[in-house]
């Protein structure tokens, strides 16, 4: 299962109702294990962006649909990446020229 890490940053809407954000993240939590994926965790940041999301999904299509869907929400803007483990990358890696 792929890894993917998701930056987020609150709307307006999403910094009005900001005591809802515990609830709306294990609300998302939820949706990724119902999509076939794992939920590995939320951390609130200090900075450029005020929190990031990392779960697994079983393809790139399921957490485009699972990122859109948050996003739809309107409480935040994210950004999405996949992300590649150790064992992945020395897989990249060795077929490297």
């Amino acid at each position: 299962m792929s890894a993917y890490v998701t930056l987020f940053n609150f709307t307006e809407q999403g910094a009005r109702t900001a005591k809802d954000t515990v609830k709306r993240a294990r609300a998302f939590g939820q949706t990724v294990e119902a999509a076939g994926g794992q939920f590995i965790g939320v951390w609130w940041l200090l900075g450029a962006y005020d929190g990031v999301i990392i779960f697994q999904a079983p393809d790139g299509e399921t957490a485009t649909r699972l990122a859109l869907a948050v996003g739809m929400l309107g409480n935040v803007r994210t950004t999405t990446m996949e992300a590649f483990g150790e064992e992945e990358m020395a897989r990249i890696v060795q077929k490297l020229p």
